[in-house]
């Protein structure tokens, strides 16, 4: 036999796993089937849900360490600390689809965090390119119109979940198409 005093606390309990679980399955129905995945962050590779960038403006961009395009990070993190505040994301997705990228995921984040002073998402190495390539990579190929030619490509997502301009490795962040395009998305509720 269970107290009284036991079960008041189970029901509790039940009843905010319920309404959390609630909660989670509402998220997930209003996730953007292109946002509706999951990647492990590249600090500590604990998984993280995508659904959680829904509504945001976002640049979504495969990097890598060796490249001639690696700088890009500071302008990457240049336009993150303008425009974060105001529901804008950048999230960096390493790959080594190119040869160009460390397998040493340590060494990734130390280039990243130490080097380059990244404080946007990074996650862990992924494919982006061809039948293997991430689930959400294959949709932004799909929806842009065309894969990674190389690395520091750019998908600019708006806060509905699609993919509105794709740019690549050659074109800054930081570049006037760029930054007036998350400008009009910004200012769309």
């Amino acid at each position: 036999m269970i107290p009284n005093r036991f079960r008041r606390r189970l029901a509790l309990g039940a009843a905010l796993w319920v309404a959390a679980a609630a909660t989670h399955a509402q998220s997930r129905a209003a996730c953007p089937t292109l946002l509706n995945h999951r990647a492990p962050r590249l600090q500590d590779e604990a998984v993280q849900d995508l659904c959680q960038y829904a509504g945001q403006v976002l640049l979504v961009v495969n990097t890598a360490s060796f490249c001639g395009f690696t700088p890009q990070y500071e302008a990457m993190e240049a336009l993150f600390g303008r425009y974060a505040q105001r529901g804008f994301q950048v999230l960096g997705f390493p790959s080594n689809d190119f040869r160009q990228e460390s397998s040493d995921r340590q060494k990734i984040a130390e280039l990243c965090f130490n080097t380059y002073g990244v404080k946007f998402p990074m996650f862990t190495p992924i494919q982006v390119r061809g039948a293997k390539a991430h689930p959400l990579f294959q949709e932004l190929a799909r929806a842009g119109g065309e894969p990674p030619r190389w690395n520091f490509h750019k998908y600019l997502v708006d806060r509905r979940g699609r993919v509105v301009a794709s740019y690549p490795s050659d074109v800054s962040p930081l570049d006037p198409r760029v930054t007036a395009r998350i400008e009009l998305l910004l200012a769309e509720k």
